[in-house]
């Protein structure tokens, strides 16, 4: 059995030494464009900003070394151009020598990857993308160029890493996106978060812009500001490469991926796509989707190698769960915003709280966001999403691993996660978010989402600080007045009958007087996450632009 693998890094490498363990005599050729076939991609913006100082740290195999161990005919610098499906063969073009040839092939296997997104505009040949490890080189040769300002074109995962790298080296970088937020698996109240922390390190976040124009020396934005740029960095994102497959007549799909089945086949069953060339699963709706992370791509990899193996085949869907650095923020995410929900028709709960990292008494304790959304009557985990300096990866790892075994919120509070006070506390985050789920769909209390305060103050509702007179004077959602909670017994003939919405610093007071505001009467409301939650949303931040 001859196999041909198209691409190698992470799927295709996954699959060529997967099926050489499970098949010693398969003959198995890598044909990779760059000259690299084994490399660690996730690590090239780290290398930018001399994290990881030297280049070889990225190369995880070379050609030699994967003969030697498990006997592949890896080729570099091979580019396969066409595929002639009916006579199962592929054309390769030798960059190295400029020579063409033929192979055939009993199976193929696609894993091109995906190519950047380059916008349209006057310019853009000088910027750069970062997806190879010859993109990396180039992008090192021209900081040692003493490029003193960086434009960073693109506010999503790659744009946010590099630009984060960028200021390390001392380079003064602007980051340029055309939405509203950074990092658009976060919904806008996380999102902001990140901003703040890319400004506090000194870079210049420009949201709701795109670039017009790229000169020599500078970027010219939609806001009309011409920004000096010595170096310009391309990151919009990624779509898929399926020019092969275009080619060759393969189905793609509605997600501009290529179409496969459970095993991965394309519409041609002797034919394989892999990793960021072919569509997914979605685990919550089922759609085809595209995700373009390493793990996913090492996973269909293995599924490949096993199918044609003839190994039992489990069906799997994605949640995209994802994690980035930023300067001193770890930003993570699984499964769906509470934006994608609204946008499907979904009906959702959010669910905010602000826990500490490990138990409060242990120094060095540190607070961090959550945010999970939950469906209103099955107490499903939909998605979840957290922002802190530390902890947040073993939460949000936790969430995604609920979302996969089918998890509920309210038992998200008998998890038995380890515990000592160093790494954790006695209501662990995970457990204190299903604590409030359960609290919330059992009807024991209402809240009221940082969005819809306008609706309720504009309806005659009553806000109530339940914070002490200090903290209400630093700072409170405008409107409201302070009655602390220890107060409440002896001062709630003061507040008015009607709607009453409770305001704390992250909720958890505010549950304390909620209750107790019900049991005396008052139809009372609890600020979902509290001061803190509303105090980074958009409705904060235009108040602000307003002052």
């Amino acid at each position: 059995m001859r196999v041909i693998i198209v691409g190698g890094v992470a799927g295709g490498m996954s699959a060529a030494t997967r099926l050489r363990r499970l098949d010693n005599d398969a003959e198995i050729i890598v044909l990779e464009k760059s000259g690299y076939v084994s490399y660690a991609n996730c690590g090239l913006p780290y290398f930018v900003g001399g994290v990881i100082e030297n280049e070889d740290s990225l190369l995880l195999q070379t050609p030699q070394s994967l003969f030697e161990r498990f006997n592949l005919d890896v080729r570099v610098n091979h580019e396969v151009t066409a595929i002639d499906t009916a006579a199962k063969r592929v054309n390769v073009h030798r960059l190295d020598e400029d020579e063409t040839f033929e192979l055939d092939y009993d199976f193929l296997i696609l894993s091109p990857g995906a190519s950047p997104i380059i916008p349209p505009v006057p310019g853009i040949e000088r910027a750069l993308a970062l997806r190879t490890v010859e993109d990396v080189e180039r992008m090192a040769a021209a900081l040692d160029r003493a490029a003193r300002h960086a434009v960073v074109i693109g506010g999503g995962f790659i744009g946010v890493e590099i630009a984060e790298n960028l200021t390390e080296r001392g380079v003064a970088t602007t980051i340029v996106e055309a939405a509203d937020q950074l990092l658009a698996p976060l919904d806008p109240e996380m999102a902001q978060l990140v901003a703040d922390e890319m400004e506090r390190h000194g870079v210049d976040v420009r949201l709701s812009n795109t670039v017009n124009a790229i000169t020599p020396t500078a970027v010219q934005v939609h806001s009309g500001d011409v920004i000096p740029a010595d170096l310009v960095v391309v990151a919009i994102g990624v779509r898929p490469d399926v020019s092969l497959a275009r080619g060759a007549g393969l189905a793609i799909g509605a997600s501009g991926g290529v179409a496969v089945d459970e095993f991965n086949r394309t519409s041609d069953h002797s034919i394989y796509a892999i990793g960021d060339v072919a569509e997914k699963s979605d685990a919550l709706d089922g759609a085809a989707t595209l995700v373009p992370l390493a793990n996913v791509a090492n996973r269909h990899g293995r599924v490949v190698a096993d199918h044609l193996t003839g190994r039992l085949v489990r069906p799997r869907t994605t949640i995209g769960t994802a994690i980035v650095k930023v300067f001193d923020l770890t930003i993570a995410a699984t499964g769906w915003n509470e934006k994608r929900l609204a946008a499907a028709g979904r009906p959702a709960l959010a669910i905010h709280t602000h826990p500490s990292s490990h138990a409060g008494y242990y120094p060095g304790a540190r607070p961090m966001a959550l945010k999970i959304m939950v469906e209103p009557t099955t107490g499903e985990i939909l998605g979840a999403q957290g922002v802190g300096t530390e902890g947040v990866d073993k939460r949000i790892d936790v969430l995604a691993t609920a979302i996969r075994g089918d998890i509920s919120a309210p038992e998200l509070a008998d998890l038995e996660l380890a515990y000592a006070p160093p790494f954790g506390s006695a209501k662990d985050p995970v457990n204190i978010l299903g604590y409030v789920a359960e609290n919330v769909l059992s009807g024991l209390v209402k809240t009221v989402q940082w969005s819809e305060i306008e609706a309720y103050r504009a309806r005659g509702a009553q806000l109530v600080d339940v914070r002490t007179s200090g903290e209400y004077l630093r700072g409170t959602v405008p409107g409201a007045i302070n009655l602390p909670v220890d107060e409440i017994r002896e001062r709630y003939r003061e507040l008015e009958t009607g709607e009453i919405v409770v305001i704390c610093q992250v909720g958890q007071r505010g549950h304390t007087a909620t209750r107790l505001l019900n049991e005396l009467g008052f139809d009372a409301r609890n600020l979902d996450g509290g001061y803190k939650t509303w105090s980074s949303s958009p409705a904060a931040k235009s108040l602000e632009l307003v002052s």
